[in-house]
């Protein structure tokens, strides 16, 4: 079986005169954990949905574990499982029956249905709660029992929906552990508006803003736009004279002292460290910033925004 779990490419999806997801191109393999990353209405939810077979595209592609989604819908969605934001929980029921009524669901031979439920009650650690009733769990166990749902088929693609949304510290770490363990045997791709929980669980992240993917990358990237240095000096530099520096994008102070200069690039430094010599600034330190997921996503929203307006 290949290893490339998902391929969706130039998906698009309109109501009516507004476009909620636009060329939007994603791809997970096994093992990898993909991070989707956006503000409240970036269109993370959408796409998911889009991924999963429930919403159908208005331009685009998907394939799942080689099926292609719209071609052969039952053959691709076989392969994956799906979170949603709100899990669809039958509160009334108990833990086991639920998962046995979704085990039936996903056209489970009878005969593997029972062992199919205690595998994945033994790998989402919900034993303890096998026979209680799902709405007199905590919110955290109740998630569990969505994640549950999700594999309970053993699929090769896991999409969850934030699933970390409304839980406490001690309930996020559990989620988190749980999909570290899943990872193993599984691709999954995850949305969120937490940067923490993207960087804390992600190897790959692409950030969605206005129904756009405008960064695609390594969760522990600097990421995006020109190359960044640190520069610090003994003497304060003039930055109009560091401006005018062939190459040198932009000058700004830097939060921890110094100066940051966009280069166009790493050639550039030679001209830097002559200028400086030239007006005696004494350069000190002359550095790569390294930028966290965190500046990355404010940088690219803040210059998404100031491109729409």
């Amino acid at each position: 079986m290949s290893d490339i779990l998902l391929k969706a490419r130039g998906l698009e999806r309109r109501f009516g005169p507004r476009t909620a997801v636009a060329g939007v191109d994603l791809g997970l393999c096994r093992g990898e954990v993909l991070g989707l990353l956006g503000l409240n209405g970036a269109g993370k939810t959408t796409t998911l949905q889009m991924l999963c077979g429930v919403l159908a595209p208005t331009a685009g592609s998907i394939v799942v574990a080689g099926h292609d989604l719209l071609d052969s819908p039952r053959s691709a969605k076989a392969c994956l499982g799906y979170l949603p934001e709100l899990p669809p929980l039958q509160a009334d029921a108990r833990v086991r029956d639920y998962l046995a009524w979704t085990a039936r669901l996903r056209r489970l031979p009878r005969a593997r249905i029972a062992g199919a439920v205690e595998r994945v009650l033994a790998r989402c650690a919900l034993e303890s709660v096998a026979d209680r009733v799902i709405r007199n769990l905590s919110k955290g166990y109740q998630q569990r029992v969505g994640i549950a749902q999700a594999i309970v088929h053993e699929p090769a693609l896991i999409v969850l929906d934030e699933p970390t949304v409304g839980l406490d510290p001690r309930q996020v770490q559990g989620i988190r552990e749980l999909i570290a363990d899943l990872r193993q045997e599984h691709g999954i791709i995850f949305s969120s508006h937490i940067l923490a929980e993207v960087q804390a669980v992600s190897d790959r992240v692409t950030i969605l803003h206005h129904g756009r993917a405008i960064y695609s990358g390594a969760a522990t990237e600097t990421g995006g736009g020109q190359p960044r240095y640190l520069a610090r000096f003994q003497a304060t530099p003039d930055q109009q004279v560091l401006a005018a520096v062939d190459g040198v994008l932009s000058v700004e102070a830097a939060p921890v002292g110094g100066v940051l200069l966009e280069l166009a690039g790493e050639e550039v430094l030679d001209r830097v460290l002559a200028e400086s010599v030239r007006q005696g600034w004494g350069l000190r330190e002359l550095g790569r910033e390294r930028r966290t997921l965190e500046q990355v996503f404010l940088d690219l929203t803040e210059a998404a925004e100031e491109t729409a307006a």
